[in-house]
């Protein structure tokens, strides 16, 4: 490229020669980048055609659902999972990176049009997975009857149905909000159709059903943001979305979305790989092989990305520092071939880096997609065989009855779901390294509050992962221990943690528009939305009221049968906790809390209600969810009635503790508000005189006066 001759021009002078192309963009960026996306998904399209796996799946099928479906289906697939890909990844940019106005409007049109290529190409995928599973011809004449019943009757025909619809509303909706709120909103709806689509393939058939599955949403989530934000990116760049002034950040921000979605990736699939490959002779298969090779490109990956990390983007960082000092260095009149010269050259040097990089792990992440594909086709060396006189434990949960619970199950047992123990691995890493941040710039931070953080961190593991897990989904007892526990203890931990104290003193704030952590919590907890939840009588309302409405709806029923209503319930009840136990004794800014006295009387009366509660399940002798706990046919333990009056009786008594330790609790704080407020008014009576006293001393010399006169 023939270097363009720079000419000085009178300050406010319209520019007479030609302007110096942006390095970033044509035609500073080469043609192999442009070709990057495109090739990522001939790559992609090109590794599942070459694997060949997926003619296995149909030697089962009598009657051959022909040629075409054979070859377009994983077409298909792959095509459908990378167009899923951008728009969510877009949503995540637009939410996290993107500055508001044209490049924000820009991202949220890309992830709109991608959204709205997925909607069309699910329904493709759809049809032709129809026509493998049911070995019917396409265009004969029962396809089209047979596969309306198919969408309408069949549960994999409404899981394929429900993420076209997704895809669907997601597209209208990126294409019609145009702010990072819309984005996160619009983001979170398309990630609905990733969890519908976690309860299909190799998941719903898996032993471990549960780990499985969130093993799976963890999958589909990480790579999607993953890659669709690294396509994104590229593509904002390239049609000018994102300028260059702030791309170095923007690279820097989604570098570090990246990391926690590679993490996410690798945690998954090995948790995912463990599942169905059990020995080393495994690995000879056609699905082991596959593995391999998948795990062989994820490394790359991980190395591309680490050098992304420690190189480049540390280089685009000192070059957007140095670059504001070298315009001011230029409009002072720096001669031409000065120090402008060699920043310019340094900067296309880094950036001819950086869009190598980018196009190999795009290429590489195209060859992942269809690889995982290929995968999700074949046959994994554990069988999944219908099991042959299942037990009616077995035909609800996925798995038998775990043995009768003893101490040690309660207290050691194990029931793996990866979501939250990623949760809890994300939150004692962020919380920690917040805490190393402030003491390697010489603030404190207490440590009780770390000591509280990691004590609920745990609590909330054992809740989700231990004994109150494994028995929380046969028998109603243990389900209401480990209400108890997310609701009542674990948010008495996580409040006196102080975590979004700790995060306004450790997250910088963002002055370019965009929307980092700080400024998605200081969002919320200011908004209208936030101060509502917030309030001290609508916690109260929504801690007590919502156990109302859970267990005496057919939510009950939805969450023990479906995977992602227990997801929505432990959030919920969670969230539920945490908000009422901070309008109690929070630490962190939000509610505007209530004076001490008002305190304790809402305490108490929220208690007087959820005893109620209690005392109403252990004298009720209706089963609640009797078409999953009366079903279980448990071989020990008490009656599903009986268990369930139990139940109640746990309800009632296990909350004695939370709510004598909150008593204590508001009492201190309470006492210490005082002891604060006399030393404070000690120390303005020492600074400057007791006035009131004085003023109430004259005014009792004044009424001496007044009654002398008159006697």
């Amino acid at each position: 490229m023939t270097p363009t001759a720079t000419r000085s021009e009178p300050r406010g002078a319209a520019p007479t020669g030609p302007r110096t192309a942006d390095p970033l963009i044509t035609p500073g960026t080469p043609w192999w980048l442009v070709a990057a996306g495109p090739a990522a998904v001939v790559v992609a399209v090109a590794a599942t055609l070459l694997a060949g796996i997926w003619t296995s799946a149909y030697d089962a099928v009598i009657v051959d659902p022909g040629t075409v479906t054979r070859y377009l289906l994983p077409v298909s697939v792959v095509l459908t999972e990378l167009s899923a890909s951008v728009a969510i990844g877009s949503l995540t940019l637009g939410a996290f990176v993107l500055r508001p106005g044209a490049p924000l409007r820009r991202g949220l049109n890309l992830a709109g049009a991608a959204a709205g290529v997925w909607a069309v190409l699910a329904v493709v995928q759809t049809v032709l997975r129809y026509a493998a599973v049911s070995g019917t011809q396409i265009g004969s004449d029962e396809f089209g009857p047979e596969f309306g019943l198919f969408l309408t009757d069949i549960a994999l025909g409404r899981v394929y149905l429900t993420i076209i619809a997704v895809a669907a509303l997601t597209s209208a909706l990126a294409l019609a909000v145009r702010t990072a709120n819309g984005a996160l909103v619009v983001g979170l709806v398309a990630l609905v159709a990733l969890a519908v689509q976690s309860s299909t393939g190799h998941a719903a058939g898996a032993a471990n059903h549960e780990i499985a599955i969130s093993a799976f949403f963890l999958h589909l989530v990480g790579a999607a943001i993953w890659i669709g934000g690294l396509a994104g990116l590229v593509a904002g760049r390239i049609r000018g979305s994102v300028g260059r002034s702030d791309f170095a950040t923007a690279v820097d921000r989604y570098s570090s979305i990246a990391l926690w979605c590679y993490t996410a990736v690798v945690v998954s699939g090995v948790v995912a790989a463990l599942i169905r490959v059990q020995s080393l002779g495994d690995l000879a298969t056609p699905y082991g092989q596959l593995l391999i090779v998948k795990v062989l490109l994820a490394v790359a990956l991980g190395a591309i990305g680490y050098a992304h990390r420690e190189v480049v983007v540390r280089k685009l960082r000192a070059l957007a520092e140095v670059a504001p000092r070298r315009r001011r260095a230029t409009g002072k009149g720096v001669a031409e071939g000065g120090a402008a010269r060699p920043s310019r050259e340094a900067e296309r040097a880094v950036t001819r880096l950086f869009w190598r990089m980018a196009s190999v792990e795009l290429l590489i992440m195209g060859a992942v997609s269809g690889v995982a594909v290929a995968l999700g086709s074949s046959a994994p060396p554990v069988p999944e065989d219908v099991v042959e006189d299942p037990s009616p434990a077995w035909l609800l949960t996925g798995h038998e009855l775990p043995p009768e619970p003893t101490l040690g199950q309660w207290v050691f047992g194990f029931e793996p779901d990866l979501i939250w123990l990623f949760v809890v691995g994300a939150g004692l890493s962020v919380y920690l390294r917040w805490v190393w941040r402030l003491r390697r710039r010489g603030d404190s931070w207490p440590a009780t509050r770390t000591v509280s953080w990691c004590l609920g961190m745990l609590v909330f593991l054992w809740s989700t992962n231990g004994g109150a897990a494994q028995y929380g989904h046969i028998m109603f007892s243990s389900h209401m221990i480990q209400h108890m526990t997310l609701a009542m203890i674990v948010p008495i931990f996580l409040v006196l943690a102080a975590p979004v104290t700790l995060l306004l003193r450790a997250v910088p704030g963002r002055d370019d528009g965009t929307k980092g952590p700080r400024e998605w919590v200081l969002g919320l907890v200011n908004s209208r939305f936030g101060h509502f939840m917030a309030n001290p009588l609508v916690a109260a309302v929504n801690f007590g009221g919502s156990m109302i409405v859970f267990y005496f709806t057919p939510l009950f029923g939805f969450a023990m049968e479906n995977y992602i209503g227990h997801l929505l319930m432990v959030v919920h009840f969670t969230l539920a906790g945490y908000l009422f136990v901070n309008a109690l004794i929070g630490i962190d800014p939000g509610p505007q809390r209530l004076a001490y006295p008002q305190r304790l009387l809402l305490l108490i009366a929220t208690m007087a209600f959820h005893a109620f509660f209690g005392v109403t399940l252990m004298m009720s002798e209706s089963l609640l969810a009797a078409d999953w706990f009366g079903l279980m046919g448990r071989p020990w333990g008490l009656s599903a009635i009986e268990d369930q009056q139990r139940g109640g009786g746990i309800a009632w008594g296990i909350g004695e503790i939370p709510t004598l330790a909150l008593a204590v609790a508001v009492a201190v704080s309470w006492h210490r508000s005082d002891e604060r407020e006399a030393a404070r008014r000690d120390r303005k009576v020492a600074r400057e005189g007791d006035i009131e006293m004085d003023e109430y001393n004259a005014m009792l010399a004044q009424l001496k006066d007044r009654d002398d006169r008159m006697s």
